[in-house]
């Protein structure tokens, strides 16, 4: 039987669909007892509405795996940061023409993940989703959205 650890962490995020969760930085811990999983996990801001799909999508991972008796927690005391997200997931976004947050709080400017030039401009503050803003390369004329630093 595959480890509920190594079920829960190839969970994708259902936002960010290049990575999983592991990678993503919100799986926080998974505890095997007896036939008990529980699998704890902090969302990327405070009313994420992915985590309800994030918790259903572990759920049914664990359970197409043969374990029976699931938990998903949402742990709010540990607040999430983008520094959490794993060199891997980093390497995903910029693969998929979303840059990753740099390790600066408050980003100036953008390397843009096509051609990586610094002439960037941010479009909006708000990309498809709240954790990600909208970006355009003057370089290479691409636009590309961003996760932004947390």
């Amino acid at each position: 039987m595959v480890s509920a650890r190594a079920i829960a962490a190839a969970v994708r995020d259902p936002e960010l669909r290049v990575v999983t969760i592991e990678e993503l930085g919100i799986l926080r811990g998974v505890a095997e007892r007896d036939d008990r999983v529980t699998v704890t996990i902090s969302p990327t801001y405070s009313g994420c509405p992915a985590m309800d799909a994030i918790r259903a999508d572990v759920t049914a991972a664990l359970h197409a795996e043969g374990y029976r008796d699931v938990t998903v927690d949402i742990d709010l005391r540990q607040v999430w940061t983008t520094d959490w997200i794993t060199e891997a997931g980093r390497a995903k976004l910029a693969e998929s023409g979303i840059a990753p947050p740099g390790p600066v709080r408050v980003a100036l400017t953008v390397r843009c993940p096509g051609c990586g030039s610094p002439d960037t401009e941010q479009l909006s503050r708000f990309g498809s989703t709240a954790c990600k803003a909208l970006w355009r390369c003057r370089a290479c004329g691409e636009p590309f959205e961003q996760v932004k630093a947390i």
